[in-house]
């Protein structure tokens, strides 16, 4: 695995990828940040030498390099989830990537279900812990001391700097941001009611299908990451509505510009 990382790290470096400061993973339907970015290179996955393809037909599959706010930044425009029949260590390929490449922070977004009955549609949830309930870990197995430890800490997973830079962004351009706990699971099925019912008593205030891999592999190499997640749909288990995949996708897109603003201005001060 390390050989094949480091493969594909020559390629990008060969291809003029040098020094990015900044990794970005752009989830669902927040695709479209990617255009605030002076691009000096693009790639599709598919050309890039060992990288997995992107199987969900609203993730683009491409990685973007250029300059944004004064920094060099690496986009992932598409993730990769465990529930496509990825491996985990497919999932995580793209954070390991970036930090062989020498990236500092990741920046990640996703799209989520709320089980805190308080939130609506919309809304901005900066996520400070997590809840894996994914069926692997992408640590599992031979543990590859080059890239970190064999029980990396996660007491604070995501950067207590970062969420605080963000905090103070929101206030500041008056954008509503909550702060709660993300529950992750396999997918691609939604949950029951009886499964809502369950994240709400564990501690859960929103869940998805993905992040939380990625996080772990940003713990482990000592790698600062945070996470925003747009809330596209309400899980009242007392009056659960079916929801399409299209209104997911526009909720999540009606909330990039504010998205769009945290994260161009969370990067342009680091």
């Amino acid at each position: 695995m390390l050989e094949q990382l480091e493969e594909t790290v020559e390629w990008l470096r060969s291809k003029g990828i040098i020094a990015p400061e900044i990794g970005v993973v752009l989830g669902t339907g927040l695709g479209d940040m990617a255009n605030m970015i002076e691009t000096e290179k693009q790639f599709s996955y598919n050309v890039i030498p060992h990288f997995p393809i992107a199987t969900v037909e609203f993730h683009f599959g491409k990685l973007i390099y250029g300059n944004l706010r004064g920094k060099k930044v690496i986009a992932f425009q598409g993730r990769f989830h465990y529930y496509e029949g990825h491996s985990m260590e497919d999932v995580v390929m793209p954070i390991r990537v970036m930090k062989l490449l020498g990236v500092k922070y990741v920046l990640l977004s996703n799209a989520a279900g709320a089980v805190n009955l308080d939130y609506e549609k919309g809304d901005l949830m900066l996520i400070d812990d997590h809840i894996n309930l994914q069926p692997e870990n992408p640590l599992r197995g031979y543990n590859i001391d080059e890239l970190g430890p064999r029980f990396p800490d996660m007491s604070q997973p995501y950067s207590s700097v970062l969420n605080g830079k963000l905090k103070a962004i929101a206030t500041k351009h008056n954008i509503a941001l909550r702060e709660g706990v993300y529950a992750s699971v396999q997918g691609p099925s939604l949950e029951t009611r009886a499964e809502y019912r369950m994240l709400k008593l564990i501690g859960a205030d929103a869940v998805g299908m993905s992040t939380v891999p990625e996080v772990i592999a940003c713990n482990h190499m000592k790698l600062p990451c945070c996470c925003v997640s747009v809330i596209t749909d309400i899980c009242n288990p007392d009056n659960l509505k079916s929801l399409s995949i299209e209104e997911i996708i526009a909720i999540a897109q009606s909330a990039e510009k504010k998205i769009s603003t945290l994260y161009s201005e969370l990067i342009e001060e680091l």
